[in-house]
């Protein structure tokens, strides 16, 4: 059974966007992680992006600079509370 992510505790819900080319950000999942059916959703949809190789990042704005900026997630729980979306990314192919 899952509980509410203790570090989730936004009164809003969250966007799970995926980029995709000539499409750009595609809704994928949308929820309140405070409220358990929602999270299920959003955990599991997180497990599948991440199953279908694609990257997480939760964009951030640095405080009074306005700079923008990305951080990785690699699971659910390391989602910021004061995060609005995800947005999930396929790798960079080559080598």
């Amino acid at each position: 059974m899952c509980r509410a992510s203790p570090h989730l505790r936004k009164g809003s819900d969250i966007k799970f966007l995926r980029m995709k080319p000539g499409h750009g950000e595609v809704l994928l999942a949308e929820g309140d992680p405070r409220v358990r059916e929602d999270e299920e959703r959003l955990i599991e949809e997180f497990r599948r992006q991440l199953d279908e190789g694609m990257w997480a990042a939760v964009p951030t704005t640095e405080p009074g600079s306005g700079v923008r900026e990305a951080m990785l997630v690699k699971g659910y729980r390391e989602i910021p509370a004061d995060a609005d979306r995800v947005i999930f990314f396929p790798r960079a192919a080559g080598g």
